[in-house]
């Protein structure tokens, strides 16, 4: 089943290329706000299942087109991320040791949202394709054996940096957790739905050029030893978020009027803006592309704007 929100932060599931709104089902589910339905349902979603399926097999739906799609999980308690979690195409000789970060919940938007570039002095503004679990229910001290039992589904994510910023060393909170910098969804696909989440294509296009393109079969720290780890170090509840990391090859920068889409295997498409107020520029190499240029170096200059050097 393929869940989301929608305009006024209706519950709504997919039937095609419609949404049909099932939010009469889960009416009895105590709520502040969205997130807390949402929540709730992932917790007691087997109790839900069977009246959500006949919901949509009765309705026949509004076109996604016609409807404003919100993040599916507007606000999780947790967003944990996997860092430097992929074997960059066979280019690391060892997997990385295994970490992570936190990640503000206030960082997420939806689809056809904007991610706003601060004025901050970033060397350059990169946005990660990846693959995000949503927790099933609460997990603490999972084994790896057990850890696929503790996913309710996946989702679109990307994790947006600003990279370079001073002092040197000070890097993941001021980096990460920027407003906006969470783009996720449109919406949510079941566990069921997914036969092997390690085998997934992940595509991410700027301006429609293809940038990031790469499987999830090449994650150093496999799914289960991210849960696993994670929840060695704090417990995860019904509906927060663990992303599992890029392949930083095809990382290029966002900057001011792009359009970014990412699209998994089985996830949908999530689209969104960027925008800059500084309109600030850089080159449009990827890091490979950038590697790749005897003497370039591995970096991509800005070229214009307000700390541009």
């Amino acid at each position: 089943m393929k869940i989301l929100l929608f305009d006024d932060f209706q519950l709504g599931a997919l039937k095609g290329d419609a949404v049909v709104d099932v939010s009469a089902v889960v009416r009895d589910i105590p709520r502040v706000g969205p997130q807390d339905l949402m929540a709730g349902l992932i917790e007691h979603f087997a109790d839900y299942r069977q009246r959500l399926e006949d919901a949509v097999a009765r309705g026949s739906g509004v076109p996604l087109a016609k409807v404003r799609i919100r993040p599916p999980l507007p606000r999780p308690r947790n967003i944990d991320c996997m860092a430097v979690n992929y074997m960059e195409d066979g280019t690391r000789s060892e997997p990385a040791p295994i970490n992570a970060f936190h990640k503000s919940p206030s960082a997420v938007i939806g689809n056809g949202d904007t991610m706003v570039l601060p004025d901050v002095p970033a060397t350059i503004f990169e946005g990660e394709a990846e693959v995000a679990l949503v927790i099933g229910k609460r997990a603490s001290n999972v084994r790896a054996a057990d850890a696929m039992k503790y996913i309710f589904g996946y989702m679109n994510f990307i994790d947006g940096s600003a990279r370079g910023l001073p002092p040197a060393g000070n890097t993941f909170y001021q980096m990460k957790s920027r407003d906006t910098f969470a783009p996720i969804g449109p919406y949510i696909v079941t566990a069921d739905e997914i036969a092997d989440p390690q085998n997934l294509q992940i595509r991410l296009w700027v301006n429609g050029t293809v940038k990031q393109n790469f499987n999830t079969s090449d994650m150093a720290h496999k799914i289960p030893r991210c849960v696993e780890w994670v929840t060695s170090i704090h417990a995860l509840e019904a509906g927060d978020v663990l992303a599992t990391g890029t392949n930083h090859r095809g990382l290029s920068a966002f900057q001011d009027g792009d359009v970014v889409e990412i699209e998994t295997e089985g996830l949908g498409r999530l689209r969104f803006n960027v925008r800059d107020d500084l309109k600030r520029t850089w080159a449009r190499q990827t890091r490979l592309e950038r590697q790749q240029q005897k003497g370039e170096g591995v970096t991509t200059p800005q070229l214009t704007g307000k700390y541009a050097k």
